[in-house]
Formats: structure tokens, C-alpha cells, sequence
């Protein structure tokens, strides 16, 4: 028989190092990364252009319909070949597609993209969340030189502020809910070779 898969779910906050975590994660654990590129994997089945995949990131699809339907999700139903096939809710539904065939073929870490709500309830699923307070996340981004060291914070919360909308629009759920995620690890207290070793521990140990 063989090893049981596992699917190891990372959602971070912006500058907590969660994607690098991930990277280091997969690497450690001999077993592949995705993130948000996923969709070009599957270009061909999709039909989706290159050129068009950027929409895939983590912001809510019309801002006006994300307002009128907060707190609800649209439906998860089979993507769309017609003239919405670029639209931001089709391209999710692309995406949960590719993520939910991933899961089910082999072991493999995925940063964001509503991984976590998208498997909810697959066999090997362990999800985790990353966060870290403001000062070790703008030493973080400031040492990356993304901004300006004076619009760094404002940055920081600009991409916590997408992200929680992202996930609010596409789940009806808070991204920061205890009740999403099986692990919390504060990456300023660990740091992020910290943060593997402790989830490489807790996923060698079930």
C-alpha cells in the first residue's frame, strides 16, 4: 500500500513569510508547490489565454456585485467556455477545479487561492494559517524593497484587506477564522525555518 497522501493548505498574511514556509515545506517534504500560477498547468484543458491568468489573484471579482453579495458565495458550478471565461468568478472555479484534481493525484502544498474551503473534508488535508505582527512583517517587506519604507505598512494592510475580501467574496467565510485551519504559527516567534520544522514535525507525527 502506499503512503498516505498529504495535502498540506497555507493561507498567510502579507510579509509573514508564509509563501517562503511553503516553499521550504514542499522542498523538505520531497513533494510539489502551487501557488498562484496554478491555472497555467491547465492552459490547454481551460482554454484560457496567458495573458489573462494575472486576474487569478487574490481580489475579489467585481467590486459593486463582491458589495452586494457579501457574506454569500457565488456557485461553485462547472466553469464557463462562453464569453466569461476570463471573468474573475469563472476563473475561480478554473482554479478549483485544477486544485481539487491535484489533490485527489498526489502530496503537494498550496499557498492561498481558498485551498483550505476548496478540500474541505479530503482524507490527508492539513491546514495552516501564518501570521505574524506588523513590525516582523515590515522588517520583512522592507528588507525586500517592494515600497518605499514609508508605504510599506499602508502595503501590508492593502494586501490583508484583498486577501480577507477574496476569501470573504469566494468562501462566505472569514479567511481569519480559527474554525478554517487546523494550524496557527506565528512566524515572528519561529521565524520561518522555525515554522517548517513545526509542520514538518506535526505531519511526520500523524
Amino acid at each position: 500500500m502506499g503512503e498516505k497522501r498529504k495535502i498540506i493548505t497555507i493561507g498567510r498574511q502579507y510579509g509573514s513569510g508564509g509563501r517562503e514556509v511553503g516553499e521550504k515545506l514542499a522542498k523538505e517534504l520531497g513533494i510539489h508547490f502551487y501557488d498562484k500560477n496554478i491555472l497555467r498547468m491547465n492552459a490547454v484543458e481551460s482554454g484560457i489565454k496567458e495573458s489573462y491568468f494575472h486576474l487569478t489573484d487574490e481580489k475579489a471579482g467585481n467590486r459593486l456585485l463582491y458589495k452586494i453579495i457579501n457574506g454569500l458565495k457565488p456557485e461553485l458550478t462547472q466553469p464557463s467556455f462562453g464569453a466569461d471565461v476570463v471573468s474573475a468568478d469563472n476563473l475561480f472555479r478554473f482554479q478549483s477545479e485544477v486544485i481539487r484534481k491535484l489533490a485527489t493525484e498526489e502530496s503537494c502544498v498550496i499557498i492561498g487561492r481558498c485551498a483550505e474551503y476548496i478540500l474541505r473534508g479530503s482524507e490527508g488535508l492539513l491546514r495552516i494559517f501564518i501570521y505574524a505582527d506588523m513590525d516582523y512583517r515590515t522588517q520583512r517587506i522592507t528588507k525586500l524593497g517592494y515600497y518605499s519604507p514609508e508605504d510599506v505598512v499602508k502595503n501590508i494592510r492593502r494586501m490583508d484587506k484583498e486577501r480577507r475580501e477574496y476569501h470573504q467574496y469566494y468562501t462566505g467565510k472569514s479567511w481569519e477564522d480559527l474554525d478554517n485551519y487546523d494550524l496557527f504559527i506565528n512566524t515572528a516567534g519561529l521565524g520561518v525555518d522555525g515554522a517548517v520544522q513545526m509542520i514538518k514535525a506535526y505531519v511526520e507525527g500523524v
